[in-house]
């Protein structure tokens, strides 16, 4: 099993959900660095469990134990290393899965793939609980880039039926980005808050789940990034965006509704402004031949419904080799998107910076 993603910046991650602990291991990032951690604990925040009626009532601190690469605040060019301590398992939950796969959920792919050895335990290393690594490395890389003038923003921007605002695709505001990297509810429209909270409670007292879209920008990124043919900016992001647990499609700026269109309509025209050039719309998504053009890289990703839920389900029993029906136990989002909000935003930062 292979959990490492980039080539110039590596970030590996290990652990399972109900093991002893998670974690990453991020090499390759420059010394001499220093490193904001009120900063990356509000972001690991963001994702944390157990504190609103949309996520699992599981609580963890998240809090991380840095092993190596950091001296005080400051990176030290070593491999940096941080453990976080998983302290509020139930496995007893899990009983009644060992031989019986959730509908969904990546029990049966993988007993299949590694002959049943597999930690099944609240979704072992398949488990949406390990992003919470993935965001530690992408909170400390996201400073890296920062400092570079780069910015990264994502927000709901559906759950259900009910949809947000979209970003100006040629024009960010700085104060939005700050607004959404500190929302744990990231909305750019908040006045349907409370429309996409009636979606999901209707979810959870049906005993069911909901899913959504998240949409994410970089701002400040310049033109010229990115190596054709597959290694490309879409397929740089892509491939860490797959990464997150219960994604299932991702599309770069107007993505599908493109196929709709005529030429006419879904090219961005160039022009000069103050002295740069830019495009006057912006439906690729700032990326032309898998290239930046200098304008904010767009995308959203789908995210499915936790397959997690409480209604009674046909499987199979994988030991007595017979139909079967499940009734699943223990903690379990209604919606995960909220709370993958600040993990796309990690992921596409880790992404980023290995373009660089």
């Amino acid at each position: 099993m292979s959990s490492t993603y980039g080539d110039k910046i590596k970030i590996s991650v290990f652990g399972e959900s109900h093991g002893g602990g998670i974690g990453a291991v991020v090499d390759g990032l420059p010394a001499g660095i220093k490193i904001d951690m009120d900063k990356v604990l509000a972001q690991m925040a963001r994702r944390a469990p157990g504190k609103d009626k949309t996520a699992t009532p599981r609580k963890e601190s998240d809090t991380p134990k840095i092993l190596s690469g950091m001296l005080g605040d400051t990176l030290t060019g070593a491999p940096l290393c941080a453990v976080i301590e998983n302290t509020n398992t139930r496995s007893g939950d899990y009983g009644n899965i060992m031989s019986c796969p959730r509908p969904g959920h990546s029990d049966y792919t993988a007993y299949v793939k590694y002959n049943g050895a597999n930690d099944i335990r609240g979704g072992g290393h398949f488990s949406g609980r390990i992003t919470a690594p993935i965001v530690f490395a992408g909170a400390v890389c996201r400073q890296i880039l920062e400092a570079k003038g780069i910015k990264i923003a994502a927000h709901i921007n559906s759950i259900g039926n009910v949809s947000d605002s979209r970003f100006n695709p040629v024009c960010i505001d700085d104060r939005l980005i700050k607004r959404l990297n500190s929302s744990s509810f990231a909305l750019i429209d908040e006045s349907i808050e409370e429309s996409m909270r009636e979606q999901v409670e209707k979810a959870r007292m049906s005993l069911d789940s909901i899913g959504g879209t998240i949409e994410c920008a970089v701002t400040g990124i310049e033109a010229g990034l990115g190596e054709p043919m597959f290694e490309g900016v879409e397929g740089v992001i892509a491939k860490a965006v797959f990464g997150v647990p219960a994604v299932k499609g991702i599309e770069f700026g107007k993505g599908f509704e493109l196929s709709k269109m005529r030429g006419s309509q879904s090219n961005d025209p160039f022009e000069y402004k103050d002295g740069k050039v830019v495009t006057a719309t912006n439906n690729c998504g700032g990326i032309l031949g898998g290239i930046t053009d200098g304008m904010p890289v767009l995308f959203t990703a789908a995210i499915k419904p936790t397959p997690s839920i409480s209604q009674k389900q046909n499987t199979v029993d994988l030991q007595k080799k017979q139909n079967a029906e499940l009734e699943i136990h223990g903690r379990h989002d209604p919606c995960i998107v909220p709370r993958a909000v600040p993990v796309i935003e990690a992921v596409t930062a880790i992404a980023v910076i290995n373009l660089m």
